[in-house]
């Protein structure tokens, strides 16, 4: 769909709607009009954003340190002869850091099998250990190196917070990792974890959405993807046009919704100073 079609097809409609609202808008709330239109602008801004995206058009998205560091991890593990370490989170897949960290760990294993660098994979959960054996399974199918992929890759510790960090510290003590990510979600863990990578003089790269552990993170690694950035890496790292054209679109978005909180303000604000007599808490609000 190009640029003509998609205004043809909103436009069209618009054009529906009105008709619709002139003959009685019937099983229409009218209360919750600007949901609907809320609703309606943010689908179009997403799908504008990704129909450009697949074009082939160039768009901007800033750029993260840390995510620009992923393969330089991977290689100086692969120049060094040591193998790199990847903590998941030790939540289950209900969580959707977990999920984002199982994404990232294919692209993780992609450029692995790329170097032929060993790849270990401790996890917390059953469930996610059979996500994140599929996730590496498939990389090094698409890479072509099927034959250096095992299952003991992604290997299963316990569920025991701190058994689990313990059990994943050893591992770090022994086989001495020259990289070691941590991407999904963690607890006071966090910091056992990245003080153990640091004491090895290992490469850490780390990536939560959990406001408690961000400060851990940045003091003891090397680069950190707080928040957002930690699930806009999947995008970043595939390149694929409907991901980028997904978090371009919800930039947008967010942008929208700033200025009409902005809006909002002021329009409250000169109604409590008398000055007008429109209500934007009415309007604004959902019954």
């Amino acid at each position: 769909m190009n640029d003509k079609n998609f205004w043809l097809a909103s436009g069209g409609i618009l054009i529906v709607f009105a008709g619709y609202w002139l003959f009685g808008h019937p099983f229409f709330i009218e209360e919750r009009v600007v949901m609907f239109f809320a609703i309606l602008i943010a689908t179009g801004i997403l799908i504008f954003y990704i129909n450009k995206a697949k074009r082939g058009e160039k768009i901007f998205l800033r750029a993260i340190p840390g995510l620009k560091a992923f393969e330089e991890a991977v290689g100086r593990s692969t120049e060094m002869g040591k193998p790199v370490l990847y903590v998941p989170g030790i939540v289950d897949m209900d969580q959707v850091e977990t999920v984002a960290g199982v994404v990232i760990l294919g692209h993780v294993a992609h450029m692995t099998a790329k170097y032929e660098t060993p790849l270990n994979v401790p996890v917390a959960r059953s469930i996610v250990m059979k996500a994140a054996r599929e996730s590496v399974r498939a990389a090094y199918l698409l890479e072509g190196r099927p034959d250096l992929f095992h299952e003991d890759i992604v290997h299963y510790l316990t569920d025991d917070q701190f058994a689990y960090a313990a059990g994943v510290n050893g591992i770090m003590v022994r086989e001495k990792p020259a990289a070691c990510f941590y991407q999904g979600k963690f607890y006071a863990e966090s910091l056992l974890l990245a003080e153990t990578g640091n004491s090895i003089g290992a490469i850490q790269i780390a990536g939560t959405a959990s406001p408690a552990q961000i400060p851990f993170f940045v003091t003891a690694c090397d680069y950190t993807l707080i928040g957002e950035e930690f699930f806009a890496a999947s995008a970043y790292l595939s390149d694929d046009p409907k991901l980028v054209g997904n978090v371009k679109g919800m930039d947008i978005i967010k942008m929208y919704v700033i200025i009409t909180l902005l809006l909002a303000i002021l329009l409250r604000l000169l109604n409590s100073a008398g000055l007008i007599s429109f209500d934007v808490l009415q309007f604004l609000t959902i019954r």
